[in-house]
């Protein structure tokens, strides 16, 4: 999987994961912000903390830090994945 492929999965994940159930509005500034630190964590819960933080300051709301881990996840299995088919 190549790295453009692996960045619209990520994409397509946190677009679903929607935090503040909002209809019909993207985030797709957060999701590009969540991405590229993807590219450089490996950790969950470091990344957890970095996908709050960016939520936090896009909305002024804050997001429970379980439910950033719990993204967290989702996306390293799929960065994990893309390094597994090369």
């Amino acid at each position: 999987m190549e790295n453009i492929e692996m960045n619209r999965k990520a994409i397509h994940t946190l677009e679903d994961w929607n935090p503040f159930a909002m209809d019909d509005f993207s985030y797709d500034t957060e999701a590009a912000d969540v991405v590229a630190a993807l590219q450089n964590i490996d950790n969950p819960s470091e990344l957890g903390k970095v996908i709050q933080g960016i939520y936090e300051q896009s909305f002024e709301q804050w997001i429970p830090i379980e439910e950033c881990i719990d993204i967290s996840y989702k996306l390293l299995a799929i960065k994990f994945e893309a390094k597994c088919i090369i």
